[in-house]
């Protein structure tokens, strides 16, 4: 039976005096993959910078097992929640397994030694990318794909039971998307993880996660399975878009074809 232990509970969510999100109610269902879909400006970063609680609501809660996330103990919710935010930085210089390295801090003691399993959950989740040959480059040196690689590869050493990812496949070619959503559902359905993604890509999005919440100008339009939600009234309410939904003919999932 799944379990749903993030909610949002009359969640407004702004900059300023202009909300982005306003009431809203959601609830994420555990060890699933949730994509986060809607047209720009609709607030799903802004959404999911609230569940990682990087803002605060101006109204409502975020509560993961019935504890306000902005109550939480800041290392105790990092061994809880692993996020990759949009647009992420690095110091200067820093190699790549400097970067991922930083994935174990909340894990680690102020003085304490590196251990044999922080190393093998750095070197596991490089190798889970694709850069366990890249470890000693400085990370400026890498290609955008690769950089983003590396990004993800820090929040899986992180090794949480939730990831929060805004816009993993950003500067990653097809094939690279590919690889990542397909890493990301074999972490969920190997270990259980519970995966939160903002995409924009919905046929991807369709394919690789049991859980879509639908964003749209005016607040949620639908949440529910992607057969469910990938209607074509979701999508025009939506994105103002006139699509056909078939089945993928690999998959079957939901297939939006643009009228």
């Amino acid at each position: 039976m799944t379990q749903t232990v993030l909610k949002t509970e009359g969640l407004t969510l702004g900059y300023g005096d202009r909300a982005v999100i306003d009431d809203l109610s959601l609830a994420f269902p555990d060890r699933q993959v949730t994509s986060i879909l809607g047209p720009n400006g609709c607030g799903k970063s802004t959404l999911l910078r609230a569940l990682a609680r990087l803002l605060r609501p101006s109204r409502g809660t975020v509560t993961l097992d019935g504890e306000d996330v902005f109550a939480l103990d800041t290392r105790a919710l990092a061994r809880r929640m692993a996020i990759l935010p949009q647009a992420p930085n690095a110091p200067d210089g820093i190699t790549v397994m400097e970067l991922i390295k930083r994935g174990r801090t909340p894990w680690r003691g102020l003085l304490a030694a590196w251990s044999a399993q922080d190393l093998e959950k750095c070197t596991t989740a490089l190798r889970h990318v694709g850069l366990d040959d890249q470890m000693d480059r400085p990370l400026n040196t890498l290609s955008g794909g690769q950089r983003q690689r590396a990004w993800i590869a820090l929040v899986l050493a992180q090794d949480t039971p939730y990831l929060l990812l805004d816009e993993p496949t950003t500067w990653l070619d097809l094939r690279h998307q590919l690889e990542v959503l397909t890493l990301l559902r074999e972490r969920n359905r190997r270990d259980g993880t519970t995966v939160i993604t903002v995409l924009h890509d919905l046929n991807l999005a369709a394919r690789y996660s049991d859980h879509l919440v639908l964003l749209g100008p005016s607040g949620l339009v639908a949440t529910g399975a992607p057969d469910e939600v990938l209607s074509e009234d979701n999508l025009r309410h939506a994105f103002g878009l006139e699509a056909m939904v078939t089945p993928d003919p690999v998959t079957g999932t939901p297939m939006i074809v643009p009228r």
